[in-house]
């Protein structure tokens, strides 16, 4: 898929090129053939590791996002030129509605 965020962060990793966002420290273990894997990308494209790290888990997201599977509900949810859309009662709308509760909670805490 060309256009995923994967192949995205690939291309701008060519040009040295990383997004920064607000960073969050946050301690995993890391099985050992991935450190492997890890280093090596830093090396290739002469990024700093954490850099790579946090790149790969922001666009590893954006696609698990992305390729979440809709579930056609039975409730028709609104009509699109002249078409029924039905609710997704998948996966999608519960994790959006979670992710919406933690990010508002963290904004009350910061606030």
């Amino acid at each position: 898929m060309p256009n995923s965020p994967i192949s995205q962060m690939l291309e701008a990793w060519e040009k040295h090129l990383v997004e920064h966002h607000p960073q969050v420290s946050y301690e995993i273990d890391v099985c050992r053939d991935d450190v492997f894997k890890l280093e090596a990308l830093a090396e290739l494209y002469g990024l700093p590791l954490e850099d790579i790290i946090a790149n790969l888990i922001s666009s590893s997201l954006k696609e698990v996002e992305q390729k979440m599977p809709y579930k056609k509900g039975s409730r028709v949810i609104r009509i699109e030129e002249g078409d029924p859309v039905y609710e997704d009662v998948g996966q999608t709308p519960r994790y959006l509605e979670i992710k919406r509760r933690l990010e508002q909670q963290s904004q009350k805490l910061a606030g």
